[in-house]
């Protein structure tokens, strides 16, 4: 009998409904923000400054899969071929390409926006940089290095770091919303009033600025824009490793609708990011939001949560070095410049103070890894910044706080 019911259906004779392939079968409301064109500036759905007239270029209600198509960091044209005189073709002024923003459906100024990181999927290509003038230690290391890395669904290799294998632990570097009138105003003039004291501030730049017409030289907003270098109370550029898929990140929302955005994913970055860029990729980004109504007051900066993934991220097995806020007399630290007029410079211990403590931890492994794994300086403080963590050990025991910089021997290929 069956087989007569197939030679039946098998000469037409008996219709069976068409079955889909399993493909097919979807359950998930999705939105999806796509990268269009070569660069930032040919892509609508694209913009690397903030301010609230901004429009968006998409709509999601809560409980939607957003997808974002990012791009890397610097916006480049770099590729596996790229060296370290391409770097000179550079333009910071291009810094971060941001997909979004995206309108939230009846999130409302003063509530807050919950994001889930559902998925991460990588681009086959990313780069680590030296970009003289830039990173924790740019007073030591003053040449251009690039590290082109081949990135698949586990680790990332190059032939610029021989045995070395680093795994992915992909997050989004900038995730956040955007600001309103009055908070572009209030961090305007506090970053204003830092960069007249001769500390580090990045004034609102036109050249470069992406929506033209909103932040551009001839734009109504040119001198309002901020630069999307520093993160804020609205997220952005925070660069916080933890942040790994299945955890959710908590923004207040400044404007109605929010204006989230992503961009400058990271495949894999130390606690530090101390050279200045991680694995910096492209990718597709799926987020999860849920409006939090009214909690803007008890959640004035970003504040995150998850379950295990600080337990997966976890070195195996490590080697550690600890840093003092200690000098040799005579000497200001970079991080220190804008104070040169005080005592600093005949100090040779600093009073609580972890920048330097962490910069002497950092110089110590990088002294260990030139030692024991045979990289060269270039090569550590590259290696330092995609799989050092700078950890804060105490801020109690007076003068000396102390930082660790934790390297996870998992990156060497021959352990």
């Amino acid at each position: 009998m069956v087989r007569s019911i197939f030679v039946a259906a098998a000469c037409g004779l008996l219709a069976l409904p068409a079955l889909a392939d399993t493909t097919d079968v979807t359950w998930q409301s999705r939105v999806l923000v796509e990268k269009q064109g070569e660069h930032c500036a040919d892509d609508p759905h694209c913009f690397n400054r903030y301010h609230p007239a901004i429009e968006p270029v998409a709509r999601a209600a809560p409980g939607d899969y957003v997808v974002f198509e990012t791009r890397d960091a610097l916006d480049t044209d770099l590729t596996l071929d790229s060296n370290a005189d391409d770097l000179a073709a550079l333009d910071l002024n291009l810094v971060h390409p941001m997909t979004g923003p995206v309108h939230i459906e009846g999130a409302r100024q003063g509530d807050v926006l919950a994001v889930t990181l559902v998925d991460i999927e990588p681009d086959q290509y990313g780069y680590t940089v030296i970009v003289p003038g830039f990173g924790f230690l740019r007073d030591r290391f003053t040449e251009p290095f690039l590290v082109n890395w081949k990135l698949d669904g586990n680790a990332a290799t190059s032939d610029q770091m021989p045995g070395v294998r680093v795994p992915m632990a992909a997050f989004m570097g900038s995730v956040g919303v955007l600001p309103g009138e009055a908070e572009v105003r209030a961090w305007r003039e506090r970053e204003a009033a830092l960069a007249d004291a001769g500390g580090v501030a990045l004034a609102p730049q036109p050249i470069g600025a992406i929506p033209a017409d909103v932040c551009g030289p001839d734009a109504p907003h040119a001198d309002a824009c901020l630069r999307t270098i520093p993160p804020r109370e609205n997220g952005g550029n925070m660069d916080v490793q933890q942040m790994q898929v299945g955890t959710t990140l908590l923004l207040p929302c400044f404007i109605d609708g929010c204006g989230l955005f992503v961009g400058d994913v990271h495949y894999a970055q130390g606690d530090g990011e101390v050279s200045g860029t991680a694995i910096e990729m492209g990718a597709r980004v799926t987020v999860r939001t849920e409006i939090l109504r009214g909690r803007a007051a008890e959640t004035p900066a970003p504040q995150f949560h998850g379950d295990d993934q600080l337990k997966t991220i976890a070195p195996a097995d490590f080697y550690a070095t600890v840093g003092y806020p200690l000098k040799e007399s005579g000497t200001v630290p970079p991080s220190h410049e804008y104070l040169s007029g005080t005592v600093i410079p005949d100090l040779q211990n600093l009073n609580e103070d972890l920048t330097l403590a962490a910069r002497n931890a950092l110089l110590d492994m990088i002294d260990y890894i030139v030692r024991e794994h045979g990289l060269s300086a270039e090569q550590a403080y590259i290696l330092s910044s995609v799989a050092v963590d700078l950890v804060i050990g105490q801020v109690v025991d007076v003068p000396n706080y102390t930082v660790s910089a934790v390297l996870d021997l998992g990156v060497f290929e021959d352990r």
